[in-house]
C-alpha cells in the first residue's frame, strides 16, 4: 500500500512543476458552516485541475524506452489535460481516449497541450478497452486516471499541502471532504491527512446518481452505478471505485456523502459570487455538501477541495443566471 514516503517523494518531483495552491477562507461560508472552512483551489493549477499532480508523478518515472513509445490514457477531460501537459513538459507523446460529449473546454485544452484525442461514446463503448487496444498496438504505457500507485501518490500531494498549510495557520483539520470519482484523489489525500491529523474525519462526496463509493463503503464491497445514471458532474462519472483506491478508502474514510445537481449548481453560484472563483460541477461537490449541511461542521475546521474549474462557458453562464 502507498504510504507517506511515496507522497513526499511525489511532492519532491512536483516541486516547481505544480502550483502550491493556497487555502482560502470566506467569512460567509464560515458563518453558514458555523465553523472554519479551508478551501484548496486546485482550479488554480495551470490546467485548471489537480490531475497534473498524478500524471506528472507517473510520467516522470518512466524509463527512456517507455517514454519513447508514448503513453495512452482515458479521461472525461481533467486527467486528459494532466497527461497532455505532463507529456509536453517531459517530451512524451500522449494519446487520450475521451468521450465525444466531454465539455468543449476540456477537449480544446487537451488539444492545445498537444494531446492526441481519440473520442468514444461514453454510453455504448468501453473507454478502457479502447485505450488498452491502442496502447498494445503502439507499445505505449497506460496512464490510468486513478488505479495506479504513482497516480494516487501524486494526487495525495494536495492533501499533504492541506495538512502542512493548516498546521502553518495553527489549525487542526477535523473534517476533510473530497470529491470522488474513481478515488485517486480521495485515497492519496486520506493517507497524507491521517499521517498529520490521525483523528480527522474524511468523507467522500459524490453526485446522488453516482454514489458508487458511498454504497461500496457501506456494503463492504465494490458496487457499480446504474448505466442510466446522469449528472452534470462530468468529472465524477465513473462506474465504480478502483480496487486499489477502494482498499485504501476502506481504511481511511468515515462515510460517503452525496449531493444533488441542484445543490452543485448552488455551490457553483456561491463560489463565483462570494469567492470570485470558477469551479466546475464535479469540483464543487464538497462545497455543496457544506452549504447543504451534509457534514458536521459546527465548531470544527473543515477542509474541502475545489478539484477543478474546467466548465464550458455556456453551462457556467446558465447556472449563474438561474433563478433560485
Amino acid at each position: 500500500m502507498i504510504g507517506t514516503a511515496e507522497i513526499e517523494a511525489a511532492a519532491a518531483r512536483l516541486d516547481g512543476v505544480v502550483v502550491r495552491t493556497p487555502l482560502l477562507q470566506n467569512a460567509e461560508l464560515d458563518r453558514i458552516a458555523d465553523g472554519t472552512v479551508l478551501i484548496k483551489p486546485e482550479c488554480f493549477q495551470a490546467i485548471g485541475s489537480f490531475k497534473i499532480r498524478g500524471a506528472y508523478n507517473l510520467l516522470s518515472q518512466l524509463t527512456p524506452e517507455q517514454a519513447a513509445n508514448g503513453v495512452v490514457a482515458w479521461s472525461s477531460g481533467n486527467h486528459a489535460q494532466g497527461v497532455a501537459l505532463a507529456g509536453k513538459l517531459l517530451g512524451i507523446h500522449a494519446a487520450i481516449v475521451m468521450p465525444a460529449d466531454a465539455p468543449a473546454a476540456k477537449l480544446e485544452s487537451t488539444r492545445r497541450l498537444g494531446g492526441e484525442i481519440i473520442t468514444y461514446d461514453r454510453y455504448s463503448e468501453d473507454r478502457e478497452v479502447i485505450a488498452r487496444k491502442v496502447a498494445a498496438e503502439r507499445g505505449a504505457e497506460i496512464v490510468p486516471s486513478y488505479e495506479h500507485e504513482s497516480i494516487i501518490a501524486g494526487q495525495g500531494t494536495a492533501g499533504l499541502e492541506i495538512a502542512q498549510q493548516a498546521a502553518e495557520l495553527g489549525l487542526q483539520v477535523d473534517n476533510l471532504l473530497v470529491c470522488c470519482g474513481g478515488g485517486g484523489l480521495t485515497a492519496g489525500c486520506a493517507i497524507a491527512m491521517h499521517a498529520h491529523f490521525p483523528n480527522a474525519r474524511i468523507y467522500t462526496v459524490e453526485p446522488e446518481a453516482f454514489d458508487d463509493t458511498a454504497r461500496s463503503l457501506a456494503a463492504g464491497e465494490r458496487v457499480a452505478n446504474s448505466p442510466a445514471a446522469r449528472s452534470i458532474c462530468d468529472a465524477l462519472l465513473t462506474d465504480r471505485p478502483g480496487q486499489l483506491t477502494y482498499d485504501i478508502m476502506r481504511e481511511h474514510i468515515t462515510a460517503g456523502l452525496t449531493v444533488s445537481d441542484a445543490e452543485v449548481r448552488e455551490a457553483m453560484r456561491f463560489a463565483f459570487r462570494n469567492l470570485k472563483t470558477v469551479v466546475e460541477p464535479g469540483g464543487a461537490v464538497g462545497l455543496a455538501a457544506v452549504l447543504a449541511g451534509k457534514a458536521d461542521t459546527a465548531g470544527k475546521t473543515t477542509a474541502i477541495i475545489f478539484s477543478g474549474g474546467n466548465v464550458d462557458v455556456e453551462l457556467f453562464a446558465s447556472i449563474q443566471t438561474e433563478l433560485t
